[in-house]
């Protein structure tokens, strides 16, 4: 029996949802200090002085910092170093003061840090504190930094073009093709600005012990490794010198992968103070430090009378905020390599601007630039339907690469690896009994009453990161009595990695999964690891795991083949029994074996003792990864007397490669539309003209409530990835990645009826309503 291809519950959950999980915000350490952080109240403004001398002066109080007091001691956190990762890239970012050092740059900037003996004595030392700001006049809008003249937020840059991308690799064949183009459809979109909001917010516990010379930190975070190295350059400290621990992490889409400028203040307060120190994030705390997409993207496409694309032009202004943090390049660059999508398209060009507005920094949020390039290119595919009086899926299925094109190498120069597109799409097709669907649309249109919309997106999904990320590492160890343990360098914050990795190992070795202790998100326990994100978990992290498996059952064959007096290919592992396939009759346990690998004389001649094995794995070059596909669609009804919108259907079939767990599989795609609803109808960080945040608290930001997510059908298939030994594509952004634009294009599907062709998301009642009777601005 194979345990892969299993739908498993996942062995984390009894104790998490028994209460029984440890977060950091559950760690309570002798003598600990609570930190709290003063932050701006100004999107742009000149600090002309700061007064901590009543915050100081309050007992209880161990510590108040301003810039100058870590000015040479914390280093500025440095943008991202990308030589060698990524192509056709121009950087002009500034590097990011932990502490605001001379003004301010966007509302809730970090500008001054209290330790105090508890959480509220910190908070009322903070409110003492005294800052004098004179304001300065803030630019909130990419496209007005973006502009020629605008005035810089960061003078020494000179410009407020922080990033550039370029792609033009058939420049006369993009030229020919906009030339002989029977039609050239165009549209602006805007992609609005998203926070991440998972369950925990950021937070950390660090932990000074001198006598070992020691900085132990706890923190939510994806990336424990990635977090120690960072933590060791911010401070000047070796490596060595520091442990990073991720517990339980209540989730993070993206946002938990960087450094923040919290994480090096709170691990200096330690140094310093040789104490504990905590610091948790409030809510409002964590949706004004992070936020995901921004994009504003103008598009041009030539296509035939057919529907056929010749050829993509495309300019994306990306609002980066005000400073970069680890993953602020990723998205925008992502997203000029994603424009394709699933499509033949033979030429494009793209360029992408990154600016520096007023604005909290942005990054990888759950998709990094998928979701982004998806509603672009999607909306665009619905648009020449539209134009050109064809099928919406017609349309998509002329443009499809076929099987027999893949490896397919994109004119953004990526190469997808393996795909059978037209087969899910007929698939998603048929479940959603498309074509009934399309008649109801139709006779609906000719009614008072709600309009029916059916919306489609076929989208792909690239895995396993980029640079040092498409390495994994994994170690094995069984005692002697046969428990084994697996260590992992990623970092699991929801994935199911404790299961799905269990079930790899299990196969290999012929234990239970459950048998399989799977530890992860400790750099002391393993040395080097990726932590969790860009779809590289099961992607990177699996085959690492099941080479290391491989490692483990070719010794223990040799030894279990030794004490049977066998040869090693004629052992077999199931459900803890170890037999000769020549002699059936023969067999041992799984602990025998594994006790006999720690006795000498039990060992076959020339053997060393122990079971402890590694194994690594690398996706080969950098623009060869597995490629996960999905095809949605979606059914809406939309009011006409007040805009609200209804999702009557939701299907969802998905290609993400050879599956370990169907389960977790599911899981990921009900989470991954959610989250794909919440950015197409509800959610959106909004600011106002001087700077100031409006949805920056859950009173106004509006998140997905159970009542919102439709009964999902879902379906996959599996074409396997020739790129890891297990096939692998993964899944857990691919559903994000189409579910937005899905959801968008039914609403517009309903709207064009009326004779509205695209709002922006999200698309609320509001915009809705405003759209149909043309009253105010459909983009409020």
């Amino acid at each position: 029996m194979s345990y892969v291809g299993q739908p498993l519950k996942r062995f984390e959950d009894p104790r998490l949802i028994t209460g029984q999980g440890s977060f950091v915000d559950d760690i309570k350490l002798p003598g600990m200090l609570h930190a709290c952080v003063l932050r701006s109240p100004h999107a742009h403004a000149r600090i002309r002085s700061i007064d901590v001398s009543a915050a100081r002066a309050l007992p209880g109080v161990a510590a108040v910092l301003t810039a100058d007091d870590v000015q040479g001691i914390i280093k500025d956190i440095p943008n991202r170093n990308m030589s060698g990762e990524l192509q056709a890239v121009e950087l002009n970012a500034p590097e990011q003061p932990v502490l605001a050092r001379g003004k301010v740059v966007y509302a809730g900037q970090p500008v001054a840090i209290v330790a105090a003996r508890d959480h509220s004595l910190a908070l009322d030392a903070m409110e003492l504190i005294q800052v004098d700001y004179e304001p300065l006049k803030p630019i909130v809008d990419a496209l007005e930094a973006a502009a020629e003249g605008s005035v810089p937020i960061h003078e020494e840059l000179g410009s407020n073009i922080v990033l550039r991308i370029h792609h033009d690799r058939q420049g006369k064949d993009l030229d020919a093709a906009f030339a002989q183009a029977d039609r050239v459809v165009r549209q602006q979109y805007y992609v609005q600005r998203l926070a991440p909001v998972p369950m925990e917010t950021r937070g950390l516990v660090a932990d000074y012990q001198p006598q070992e010379d020691l900085l132990t930190v706890w923190a939510s975070t994806q990336r424990a490794h990635g977090l120690k190295t960072a933590l060791a350059s911010l401070l000047d400290r070796a490596e060595d010198g520091i442990r990073v621990v991720a517990p339980d992490v209540g989730g993070s889409f993206g946002e938990k992968g960087g450094t923040f400028a919290e994480y090096p203040l709170v691990a200096h307060l330690s140094l310093s103070l040789g104490q504990p120190v905590k610091w948790v994030a409030d809510r409002q705390e964590n949706m004004l430090g992070f936020h995901g997409r921004g994009h504003n993207v103008d598009i041009e496409a030539a296509v035939k009378n057919d529907g056929t694309i010749t050829g993509i032009r495309l300019k994306i202004v990306s609002d980066s905020g005000a400073y970069f943090v680890n993953s602020t390049p990723s998205p925008p660059y992502r997203a000029s390599h994603r424009i394709i999508g699933p499509y033949l398209t033979p030429t494009a060009r793209v360029e992408v601007l990154g600016v520096a507005t007023n604005k909290p920094p942005t990054g990888a949020y759950r998709g990094a630039g998928g979701p982004e390039s998806a509603f672009c290119m999607e909306r665009t595919v619905d648009l020449i339907a539209r134009e050109l009086d064809l099928d919406p899926a017609e349309v998509r299925r002329r443009n499809l690469i076929p099987p027999e094109a893949f490896p397919y190498l994109t004119p953004t120069g990526l190469t997808y690896d393996s795909g059978n597109y037209e087969k899910v799409l007929d698939r998603a097709l048929e479940m959603a009994d498309y074509q009934g669907w399309r008649e109801k649309a139709r006779r609906s249109r000719d009614s008072d009453g709600p309009l029916i919309g059916v919306g489609l997106a076929t989208v792909i999904k690239m895995s396993g990161g980029s640079g040092e990320s498409r390495t994994e590492e994994a170690l094995i160890k069984i005692d002697s009595l046969g428990q084994t343990t697996a260590f992992t360098g990623i970092s699991p914050h929801g994935q199911g990695s404790e299961t799905s990795f269990s079930q790899i190992v299990a196969d290999e070795i012929g234990v239970h999964p459950s048998d399989v202790r799977v530890l992860h998100g400790d750099t002391a326990t393993i040395p080097e690891g990726g932590g969790t994100g860009s779809t590289r978990g099961t992607v990177v992290g699996g085959p690492a795991m099941y080479l290391a498996s491989q490692e483990a059952r070719r010794k223990l064959s040799k030894i279990a083949a030794h004490l049977m007096d066998c040869s090693p290919e004629d052992v077999t592992f199931l459900a803890g029994r170890v037999t000769n396939q020549r002699n059936p009759g023969q067999e041992l346990n799984f602990a025998q074996v594994a006790s006999a690998a720690y006795n000498e004389e039990l060992l076959p001649p020339g053997m060393e003792a122990g079971l402890e094995f590694k194994g690594s794995f690398t996706l080969g070059a950098p623009y060869q990864s597995p490629h996960a596909f999905g095809a949605h669609v979606v059914v809406v009804e939309v009011d006409q007397d007040n805009g609200a919108v209804k999702i009557l259907k939701y299907v969802a079939v998905h290609d993400c490669g050879r599956i370990i767990n169907p389960m977790l599989v599911e899981g990921q795609v009900h989470g991954a539309i959610a989250q794909g609803i919440g950015q197409a109808l509800l959610e959106s960080m909004v600011y106002s003209s001087d700077g100031q945040p409006l949805s920056g608290s859950l009173l106004d930001y509006a998140l997905p409530r159970a009542t919102d997510i439709p009964n999902l059908e879902t379906d996959t298939f599996e074409t396997p990835s020739p790129l890891n030994p297990l096939g692998i594509k993964g899944v857990g952004e691919l559903p994000t990645v189409a579910a937005p634009v899905a959801v968008a294009n039914a609403v517009m599907d309903a709207l064009s009826a009326k004779g509205v062709r695209h709002i922006d998301t999200p698309l609320t009642p509001e915009r809705i309503w405003n759209a149909l009777h043309g009253q105010g601005s459909a983009k409020l």
